[in-house]
């Protein structure tokens, strides 16, 4: 795929849409030990999107919905002070596995204290859907599923949501969300399996159109799903291995 963002990290991107010169999690690897605003930002930027598959991971451990979400609370009110940015160095490539690895500690040093806590006391550092978020893991069909793979599955599902989303806004944005809406579900179908003259009949397209439109639009899914991840990354050409992880996280591998 001929992708330049991906081929160039560090130069802004349309797929990247933010403020960072380079990706999110290469921000907080970069700083180090400084405590730099724009880590600091970044970092509560990531967590306020990847939050959930920690919620999935603790709840699969055996933990009530009301403890979920004070260990969750509990854990981003850690995480998200400044001196925690100290020790973040370049070994932690990736941030699915720097994520439950910081939860795993502070699980095991942070239990007792969090429990003694009065629930809702102190300012919540960031702002969640916590009934989403139960209607979520109650209807997960991976019950066989250990909480880390669990956690691997729900960051997969997390990742494609928020591509998918990307995607429609853009298309909504160049006038082309009915167009969208007829083609999105061709996205995750085999080339083979795509009905393009039945879509070309409903859209009143020739089935040329139609199948330069579905190209078009599954290889800008393909580069916004390498940016998505890639933003979870300190190195973005491990985009690839990432998401042969992620995909066989989604089917139970």
């Amino acid at each position: 795929m001929n992708d330049s963002s991906a081929e160039n990290p560090d130069s802004s991107s349309r797929a990247g849409g933010g403020v960072f010169a380079t990706t999110h999690w290469t921000a907080v690897v970069a700083a180090g030990q400084s405590n730099s605003q724009q880590a600091a930002v970044a970092l509560e930027e990531l967590c306020h999107t990847y939050w959930y598959p920690l919620y999935a991971f603790i709840r699969r451990q055996g933990h009530s919905r009301e403890d979920a979400e004070d260990l969750t609370q509990g854990f981003f009110a850690r995480l998200l002070e400044k001196n925690y940015l100290e020790g973040v160095t370049s070994d932690k490539g990736k941030f699915r596995a720097f994520l439950l690895m910081a939860v795993k500690r502070f699980m095991a040093n942070e239990w007792d204290r969090t429990q003694r806590q009065k629930r809702g006391g102190g300012i919540l550092p960031l702002s969640l859907d916590w009934q989403d978020a139960d209607s979520r893991y109650l209807i997960n069909p991976a019950d066989h599923l250990s909480p880390d793979k669990l956690y691997d599955r729900a960051w997969a599902v997390v990742v494609l949501e928020r591509v998918v989303t990307r995607l429609r806004d853009e298309n909504k944005a160049e006038g082309k969300a009915a167009l969208y809406d007829q083609l999105k579900a061709f996205l995750m179908m085999g080339k083979n399996d795509i009905p393009y003259a039945q879509a070309a009949e409903t859209l009143k397209m020739t089935e040329g159109a139609i199948r330069v439109a579905v190209h078009r639009l599954r290889r800008r899914y393909r580069e916004l799903l390498r940016d998505e991840i890639g933003q979870t990354l300190a190195n973005p050409a491990q985009a690839d291995e990432e998401m042969e992880a992620l995909f066989n996280a989604l089917a139970g591998n």
